[in-house]
Order: structure tokens, then C-alpha cells, then sequence
């Protein structure tokens, strides 16, 4: 039974992939410091740490774990940009440590956000173009790590959606899950620029690649990605799904903070074997359940975005 650390596995993404790996009967440990959360109940052995804690992550990496899958970091660009010396102790000099400390098997998530702008359809060996912080601090990890040992396995994930398991944290700062968000209270939906092209992933896929890496000792950098979209035809779906008269689309001129643009090519990852479960309509109709039962009782609240929560910690 293979030992394996979740760093970052309270979250958005581990909370659906504990369960997978613990339903597959892998030794799972989840190291979390619960940033966006006040308690972790699921019955699976937790350590309250952060990775820049590094007395307790070392000492907790003396355990001698088969696989670690460092999904612990501060993610997306706003929420980088609100404190970039953190933001760079969280999600570079962590992996240094980690690095000087473990030498088994590391699965890293990266971002094709560190493509930045481009006009074609991009693979693993494309130039890296990147525009935020964010997407320089997921470079210089990877570097490393590829550096480090060819053992190790880093996934470039597209923009993601839907949920993930029953009881993670929800993040409503999502392109997919914002519009389907909009559509399912009776909002217009706003779309700046409309022509730019986003990689999609569903939450759950994430999981299912991580589990196939693992099984088939899956080794390299790989692009993860369900299908690309342009805007304006994710906003056309969106509305099509819900079927709603009075729901409407606006395209507007501006690229508003946002001027990523790229469509990536998953084909390497796919070769080996993997495919996505889990497509677009199936995420947006999760969102759109959520919320039409009204289970979530605030839908401003800053906790669901990754950069409003962040931004009030260092106002």
C-alpha cells in the first residue's frame, strides 16, 4: 500500500481526491492548514501544518511517503498579487525546502496560465509567456522540480469548474462556475472581450489524472485539459443549458485585468491513456443545482473567491 501526503488537501482539489485515494485504499495523510476553513472532519489521518512551517513539514516528511501531491499554494492572480512576499514563501521557497528534504516521487500543480497570450494552440514544449505573479511563481517550482529528478510529475491544469466532493470549500471565482452562478439567480452575463480562448477542467478530472499518474508512475510536465473554449461560446452554452428567456450575454470591448489568451493541447497526457469523465454541462449543472436549491446561504461572501479572502487578510 503506496504512503502518500496531500499538502493543500483540505481544499478545492483535495477534497474530492482524498476520497478517490482512500476509496482505492492508498495510505493517505492530508497536511492543510485550513486557510479557508474553521474545521477538517473527514476520517483520514490530517495534520494542521503550513509548507512554510518547515519544522513540522520536515519532521512530518521523516514518515517516508511514497508519493507527495503538492497541491498547497496561494492561486489565481488576484490572490497572489494581494502580498507577494507570501505569495512567493508559499509557492516557491516551500518547494526549495521540500526539495533539500524529500526525494521520492512529487506531483505538482502548475498552471497553463504560465502560457500567458498566444494565438495558437499550445503543447508542453511552447513558450512560456507568463503575466502574473502567479504564473512566475508556478515556473520557477516547476524548473526545479523537473530539475530536481525525472521522477517527478508536474500538470499544467487548465481553468477549472464544477465541484468536487460534498463538503470542500466551493469557489465561485471560477469563469464556468461565475457565469453559471449568474444564469441560475437571473443575472446578465458579462463577458469581456469574448474572442479569448481558456482550457477547461473539470474539478474532479484533476483527481482522476493525479490517481492514473500514480498508478502508471507517470513521470514529466503535461498540459490537463477537458476542452478549450472561447468566451463568448462558453456564455452561449451556459445560456443554452439553462434555457431561460430572459437571460442574456454581453460581450464588451474590454479584456477588463485579464488579458490571458490561450488554448493548450492535452494530447501528450491523453496518449498515455487518460481521458476526462466529467464535461462542461455536467459541472455547470452542478452550480446551477447549488444554487436554484439555495444551499449556499450567501453568494457574495468573500470566502468562495480565492482573491476577495485573501486581499481582506492584507488590506
Amino acid at each position: 500500500m503506496k504512503k502518500i501526503l496531500i499538502t493543500g488537501g483540505a481544499g478545492y482539489i483535495g477534497g474530492y481526491l482524498t476520497d478517490l485515494l482512500v476509496a482505492q485504499k492508498f495510505d493517505v495523510t492530508v497536511y492543510d492548514n485550513l486557510f479557508f476553513e474553521t474545521r477538517y472532519l473527514k476520517e483520514v489521518k490530517f495534520i494542521n501544518g503550513d509548507i512554510t512551517d518547515y519544522n513540522l513539514l520536515n519532521k512530518t516528511l521523516e514518515n517516508d511517503y511514497d508519493v507527495i501531491i503538492w497541491l498547497a499554494a496561494v492561486v489565481g492572480d488576484g490572490a497572489c498579487s494581494a502580498n507577494p512576499e507570501f505569495t512567493l514563501n508559499t509557492n516557491f521557497e516551500s518547494i526549495k525546502n521540500l526539495l533539500k528534504n524529500y526525494t521520492k516521487k512529487i506531483i505538482f500543480m502548475s498552471t497553463c496560465s504560465v502560457y500567458g497570450h498566444s494565438t495558437s494552440e499550445l503543447n508542453e514544449e511552447s513558450e512560456k509567456k507568463p503575466l502574473s505573479l502567479y504564473a512566475k511563481s508556478k515556473i520557477f517550482s516547476e524548473d526545479i522540480l523537473v530539475k530536481a529528478s525525472n521522477e517527478n510529475c508536474v500538470f499544467r491544469l487548465g481553468t477549472l469548474f464544477g465541484l468536487g466532493d460534498s463538503v470542500s470549500r466551493i469557489r465561485l471565482d471560477l469563469v464556468v462556475n461565475i457565469l453559471s452562478m449568474k444564469a441560475a439567480i437571473g443575472e446578465k452575463l458579462k463577458v469581456f472581450g469574448g474572442e479569448q480562448w481558456r482550457p477547461l477542467l473539470h474539478v474532479r478530472d484533476v483527481s482522476e489524472a493525479i490517481v492514473f499518474a500514480i498508478k502508471n508512475n507517470i513521470k514529466g510536465t503535461y498540459n490537463l485539459c477537458y476542452k478549450n473554449y472561447k468566451m463568448r461560446s462558453l456564455g452561449e452554452k451556459i445560456i443554452k443549458i439553462f434555457n431561460k428567456d430572459d437571460l442574456e450575454l454581453e460581450i464588451t470591448d474590454n479584456f477588463f485585468e485579464d488579458e490571458r489568451n490561450y488554448r493548450v493541447s492535452s494530447e501528450k497526457f491523453r496518449s498515455c491513456g487518460w481521458a476526462p469523465k466529467y464535461d462542461l454541462t455536467y459541472g455547470i449543472k452542478q452550480i446551477r443545482n447549488i444554487v436554484e436549491e439555495n444551499r449556499i446561504k450567501d453568494l457574495n461572501d468573500k470566502i468562495y473567491s480565492n482573491a476577495n479572502f485573501t486581499k481582506e487578510l492584507y488590506k
